[in-house]
């Protein structure tokens, strides 16, 4: 019997890509819920300074208001030249929250003078899981690349579709969702949290 977990966001792409990993690495294991299955739950304001505190803030609330363990992250872009911004404040960052064409806008126009050698830029993402017990388990994630002079390709979201992978000649949004999987902040945040989302689930049985 699968242990219900809430994922904390009603981002539909994250949803679908913790699914696909925690499926993959225990099949089975995990009945990954939406927050969407409950409709009286706010929206929980990222108020904290780092991707942790952020992630931390979601799934403790979310796992306190419904009684069941919950996992959520916080991630961004974290850009070089523009002295690590957007940051933690990615999806408000070009004060459109929830823009991405607007996201992308302003990155290519704030780097627009930027020489190829100091466009160094780089997803981060922090996964946290909580149960109601109180415990807790958090793990990171990092993906380097760069950042293009402009956007290419449809199979991702956010900034994806500027976003070179170190080593690779395309950006992550023309990755299959299986390639990105195994190198994106998000799918090693996954991958480090998963044995401990198991392991610890398995105990509330």
């Amino acid at each position: 019997m699968s242990q219900k977990l809430v994922l904390a966001t009603r981002n539909s792409g994250k949803i679908i890509e913790f699914r696909r990993i925690l499926e993959e690495i225990a099949p089975g294991a995990v009945e990954l819920i939406s927050v969407n299955q409950f409709p009286e739950l706010i929206d929980v304001e990222e108020t904290g300074s780092t991707f942790e505190e952020n992630s931390l803030l979601k799934a403790r609330y979310t796992s306190e208001a419904t009684g069941l363990p919950a996992i959520a992250d916080d991630s961004g872009l974290c850009i070089d030249a523009l002295g690590g911004a957007p940051g933690i404040f990615s999806a408000r960052w070009a004060g459109k929250h929830g823009d991405d064409q607007a996201n992308l806008e302003k990155v290519l126009e704030q780097l627009k003078d930027v020489p190829e050698e100091k466009r160094g830029a780089h997803f981060l993402c922090v996964a946290s899981l909580v149960l109601p017990d109180g415990r807790e388990h958090v793990a990171e994630g990092r993906f380097d690349g760069s950042i293009l002079r402009s956007a290419v390709g449809a199979n991702g979201f956010g900034y994806d579709p500027i976003f070179q992978p170190k080593g690779l000649a395309i950006s992550s949004a023309q990755m299959s969702a299986e390639e990105k999987d195994l190198v994106s902040h998000r799918g090693k945040s996954l991958r480090s949290i998963a044995p401990h989302v198991i392991q610890l689930l398995a105990t509330l049985r």
